[in-house]
């Protein structure tokens, strides 16, 4: 039925309003309150409808160290590490071919340059594939055991120990959980290698992986290992080590407001400018490592001691370096840019420890728990006072009332 032909009374004004309230007839009382009437003129003053707005869902928060938290940072690490590695592949190969064949690739501008020449602009992401899958497997290790493992060892340590010796715990997490991740990585740096420094061995990881296999046996896979130990755990102690001091030190001398005051864009900014500062150091650290790494992977049926003999030690820690503090350093920082990035997303802190205790702060925490010590003993001193005088309030009463039955029987 047409509404401008509902009967109602009372002209213009009032037709509108049974429009109105016809209109509402048709809604689900739920969504509206109050009362609409056609038949007076107070309807013109009817207050508003009210429309019933159900009230946002709070997103559950994650406890620390609870399997949630602990599945966050695997989640987080596998985006930092997959993502950011295969995104720097094109320093990996030029990397890479001028620790294995530095004649040839005399510079990292003729490193760019040769691999252009000889595989067109697609050999400067030759090994994506195993990057990608190799580094996603590491970074679930590597950031998820390592938050296990540091609150692990401080829960042993005890709070005094764990407070007084931070470094030492932030040292001891990474490197057991570096131990776990490489062997999850191990495969697939050493297909990673091969593709990129061998000409026309395979195209990627689905043909890579099953040739060494075949030509070398299981065994090819993890004869790397070693050295990989060697360069991903100091490199890891030191990104953790280092990372999580630097924190401190920008809040404490660089940021002009306690951590607590920024808001989480400028967290995410200190991040990524400690992760950046600990990744130059952790390029140092791991250099040798990485030259014998690379080369181990290159060339079939070399060893550790004749590397280091044709190598020397000399140009172990200086092959490749320049490109590799570029590398790592934009590296670590990105990662731990995305990594507290997604803690923000899923509602936890960002990273970085409290500052370790100052001698002041030693004092106090003593001070008070002396107090609290006395507070306990003279609550025990009340309680046990109480309780006595309870007990002879008790024998008091009890010797009264032997008292009048005594009288009793006596005939008082």
């Amino acid at each position: 039925v047409p509404l401008h032909s509902l009967p109602c009374p009372g002209g213009h004004h009032i037709r509108h309003k049974c429009i109105m309230a016809s209109l509402r007839d048709l809604l689900p009382s739920s969504v509206y309150t109050g009362a609409c009437s056609s038949s007076t003129p107070a309807m013109a003053a009817s207050t508003t409808p009210k429309f019933m707005v159900p009230a946002p869902v709070e997103t559950k928060k994650i406890e620390m160290y609870s399997p949630e938290f602990y599945r966050a940072c695997t989640i987080g690490g596998i985006l930092s590490c997959g993502l950011t590695h295969t995104a720097v592949t094109p320093l990996d190969v030029v990397k890479c071919n001028m620790q294995t064949d530095p004649a040839k690739y005399k510079s990292i501008s003729g490193g760019f340059a040769t691999t252009v020449r000889e595989n067109g602009v697609r050999g400067l992401v030759k090994g994506w594939g195993p990057t990608f899958v190799g580094y996603s497997v590491q970074g679930a290790g590597k950031f998820g055991l390592y938050e296990y493992f540091k609150h692990k060892y401080a829960v042993m340590a005890g709070p005094e120990n764990a407070a007084k010796y931070q470094t030492l715990l932030f040292l001891a997490g990474s490197a057991s959980a570096e131990f776990f991740a490489d062997i999850g990585l191990c495969a697939f740096e050493a297909t990673k290698v091969k593709v990129q420094t061998v000409p026309g061995f395979a195209n990627g990881l689905s043909d890579g992986l099953p040739k060494i296999v075949s030509q070398e046996g299981i065994g090819g896979l993890f004869k790397g290992l070693t050295p990989l130990w060697g360069r991903q755990i100091p490199y890891t102690m030191m990104k953790f080590g280092a990372f999580e001091n630097v924190v401190q030190l920008l809040y404490s001398n660089v940021v002009p407001k306690p951590k607590a005051e920024c808001n989480k864009t400028e967290q995410l900014g200190v991040s990524f400018a400690a992760g950046y500062i600990a990744g130059v150091f952790c390029a140092v650290v791991s250099q040798p490592a990485d030259n014998l790494v690379s080369k181990l992977n290159a060339v079939k049926g070399s060893t550790i001691g004749s590397l280091i003999k044709e190598i020397g030690w000399a140009k172990l820690f200086t092959n490749g370096l320049p490109l590799r503090i570029v590398m790592v350093g934009t590296l670590t920082g990105l990662q731990w840019g995305i990594y507290d990035a997604y803690k923000v997303y899923v509602g936890l802190p960002t990273s970085g420890a409290a500052p370790p205790p100052t001698a002041s702060d030693t004092a106090d925490a003593a001070k008070d728990k002396a107090l609290n010590l006395k507070d306990q003993a003279s609550d025990k001193i009340d309680e046990a006072t109480d309780f006595v005088k309870g007990k002879a309030d008790e024998a008091a009463d009890k010797a009264n009332d032997l008292k009048e039955q005594a009288k009793k029987k006596a005939g008082y």
